[in-house]
């Protein structure tokens, strides 16, 4: 299973104790930069979504030869964009599924990049987007797909965050970012108080981190040159995101919908203990229609992993009958160790 790494949030807890012995002296409040006023009813136009406040983000779509038997709606990571779902949206299309992924706000290449928009609003976003995937295919099957943060913004608007939940068939949750603080040590929550609360503009990196987000390192460099990928982030950015972790893992015990959790044993971005917490908080009465599958070598980066076809064939088994086991025989693997650990 995924280990504890230290040094997870270094750059926050030094700045954190500099702040505690007062070396930084100035106070500040940690700010989320929401949806304006409505002044247009959500829509698309040509590669944007056009959000109820007449913000643009960017669509990619995979559309298969002919009429679509299910629809994607594929919501990225955090610090990542719409392209995260290529591969796997090109795969998909190629068996008759429709994918559609968008930047979500402070991300790709829209406006207020790096700027954390809030729980509410992410979710309220991905409900418009969905009302919207289902009216340009209607009779057709729609399912979310979140991936990391995608998948907390998931589990966040299902249970009502950003106000009607989404109007989706089923939800699939790759590696779901439910690391809150009621997971963290003491230490980590005070680091990232601290600092968002000093310095909630000074921008973190990832260097130094002693982390593998996937076993697939071509792809990890490619990202590296990619200027869409976000590479330095605001503090208050990942305050805005630990909040988000928050009530997502808060929102397990009434996280109702069909769905498919996937995680990987070798998962080094978030631990396995608030992965298991969640599953094991999820409703009793939701277990008949709610799959965990744990993969053996799986990292975070599940979907682009060098052994990512093999989730993406349970995905679209599930898609094709939820009540059947997967291909994999991951789920057979999760029931086994859920069964086992305390």
């Amino acid at each position: 299973m995924s280990r504890r790494r230290p040094g997870r949030l270094p750059a926050l807890a030094l700045c954190g104790f500099l702040a505690l012995g007062g070396v930084l002296a100035a106070c500040a409040v940690p700010l989320a930069y929401p949806s304006g006023p409505a002044r247009t009813a959500p829509h698309f136009m040509m590669d944007w979504f056009v959000a109820a406040d007449g913000i643009r983000m960017t669509v990619r779509r995979w559309t298969p030869k002919g009429p679509p038997r299910a629809v994607v709606v594929a919501l990225h990571g955090f610090n990542d964009y719409s392209n995260f779902f290529d591969a796997p949206g090109a795969w998909l299309a190629e068996r008759g599924v429709l994918s559609y992924a968008y930047d979500q706000r402070g991300f790709g290449d829209g406006v207020a990049r790096g700027l954390w928009a809030g729980t509410e609003t992410y979710a309220r976003d991905l409900a418009d987007f969905v009302a919207l995937a289902r009216r340009e295919n209607p009779g057709v099957p729609v399912y979310v797909l979140g991936d990391s943060m995608g998948g907390a913004v998931a589990m966040a608007a299902a249970t009502g965050a950003g106000g009607a939940a989404p109007d989706a068939d089923g939800m699939i949750l790759a590696a779901p970012a439910v690391w809150g603080r009621a997971a963290m040590a003491w230490y980590e929550r005070m680091a990232l108080w601290l600092t968002a609360h000093t310095v909630p503009t000074f921008r973190l990196t990832a260097e130094g981190l002693d982390i593998r987000p996937s076993d697939n390192i071509e792809m990890l460099r490619a990202l590296g040159r990619d200027w869409r990928v976000i590479k330095r982030t605001r503090v208050e950015t990942v305050h805005g995101l630990v909040g988000l972790m928050d009530t997502a893992l808060a929102a397990a015990p009434r996280f109702s919908e069909k769905a498919l959790i996937l995680y990987g044993e070798k998962d080094e971005v978030i631990p396995g203990r608030p992965t298991f917490d969640m599953v094991r908080r999820l409703p009793a009465g939701a277990r008949a229609r709610q799959t965990f599958a744990l993969y053996e070598g799986g990292y975070h980066m599940l979907l682009r992993d060098l052994n990512a076809e093999t989730v993406w064939r349970d995905v679209l088994a599930w898609i094709e009958d939820a009540r059947g086991p997967l291909p994999s025989g991951a789920d057979r693997r999760a029931a086994r160790i859920l069964a086992e650990k305390p």
